[in-house]
């Protein structure tokens, strides 16, 4: 629904279910911390600044803090906007791990005939991905017709997006971030699999995974799934999903992903080292990293540090909805809210370094390395 031009509400949701009614259970807490109640008070009262509705720790297996604020809890749903994309990395590794899909370098043009013979038939699965597409980048637009809103907000998005969607790029060459470009995926997903994109996350992923379940904006009743923004899911469950990677797409001792497919998912491109499949990385410092192509102008995102580890990658979301995933460490901080005042400005770096570096290392546990400085 949209009011003034712009989008108010989600309409219609379509149910996606997650795990068996008696479940979710929650994580298990911790014993005994790891990390120094000190690092996890001064986290959750910077989280709780920053208009946060959830921050939750979680490191080697065990829940260290769950914090929730503005009248949220465990079970509340929160409108989580590109935390979705990586999720659709999820979902094609799963697909993979089906036999649906042979790669993420099939040919798009494999699920998407329609681009046969055309400029786009290059185009692989990886490059919807990683943002390498060649088609039109995130822009503004206040003409309705225009592909950019077509895209969006029309009840046949996924129509426009495969036959009007224009190509400015040659497929693989350009790093160019686009919401249109990670709807595609609910097309390639439904083709490939028989499965409604909402259903196939459901039954394939957040089942497994114990996570509950949630919404998904679909362009109309019974129509085609917005993939590349706006699932609902209570704040654990954007949390199970980060063990999932941190867990090399292994969940209670069975393999949902093909081995290996997290650090494809974690390894920026050429075009741009601080964007994997879905995934933020941490890639060479920046003390400011843009969403559009890195020659771009546009809002940066602040980091006044290094990272303590220079292999973190992370969901990221508008509004700063942020899951850190440190493999090293095996950690995993989410904070899931609305956009942060603009003073304080929000620090990327700061939740991250607060946890990784208020740790209680074991005797012989290997500690991450930090990005070097500039």
């Amino acid at each position: 629904m949209k009011s003034g031009g712009i989008l108010t509400r989600y309409d219609p949701m379509e149910r996606v279910e997650g795990a068996r009614k008696a479940r979710p259970l929650p994580l298990a807490a911790a014993d005994a911390l790891s990390v120094t109640p000190e690092a996890l008070d001064q986290a959750s009262a910077y989280a709780k600044a920053s208009n946060a509705s959830a921050m939750i720790v979680w490191r080697d297996g065990k829940l260290q803090r769950a914090d929730y604020f503005k009248g949220k809890d465990r079970n509340s749903q929160i409108v989580s906007k590109s935390l979705s994309k990586p999720i659709t990395a999820i979902a094609v590794g799963r697909a993979i791990a089906m036999g649906k899909i042979k790669s993420v370098d099939q040919p798009v043009a494999d699920f998407i005939p329609e681009w046969r013979g055309t400029p786009k038939e290059p185009m692989l699965i990886r490059h919807l991905l990683d943002m390498r597409s060649g088609l039109l980048e995130q822009m503004y637009s206040d003409d309705p017709e225009h592909p950019i809103n077509r895209a969006y907000i029309d009840p046949d998005h996924g129509w426009h997006i495969i036959n009007d969607y224009p190509l400015t790029h040659e497929p693989g060459r350009y790093y160019g971030y686009g919401n249109a470009v990670a709807e595609l995926i609910a097309v390639v997903i439904e083709r490939a699999t028989g499965t409604r994109y909402g259903d196939f996350i459901g039954k394939q992923i957040l089942a497994p995974i114990g996570a509950a379940g949630g919404e998904i904006w679909v362009n109309r009743p019974g129509g085609l799934a917005h993939s590349g923004c706006c699932m609902t899911l209570p704040a654990e469950s954007w949390l199970r999903l980060g063990i999932l990677l941190m867990n090399d797409g292994v969940a209670d001792g069975r393999r949902l992903l093909p081995k290996g497919y997290v650090d494809d998912m974690a390894h920026g491109t050429p075009e741009n080292p601080h964007y994997g499949m879905g995934l933020w990385v941490a890639g060479p410092y920046l003390s400011r990293r843009g969403f559009a192509a890195p020659s771009k102008p546009g809002p940066k995102v602040l980091h006044s540090q290094p990272y303590l580890d220079k292999d973190l990658f992370m969901f990221d979301g508008n509004a700063n909805q942020l899951v850190f995933i440190s493999r090293a460490a095996r950690t995993v901080i989410l904070r899931i809210g609305d956009a942060p005042p603009p003073s304080p400005e929000w620090d990327n770096s700061a939740l991250p370094n607060i946890i990784l570096g208020g740790i209680i290392w074991k005797k012989g546990e290997t500690r991450p390395v930090a990005q070097a400085a500039p």
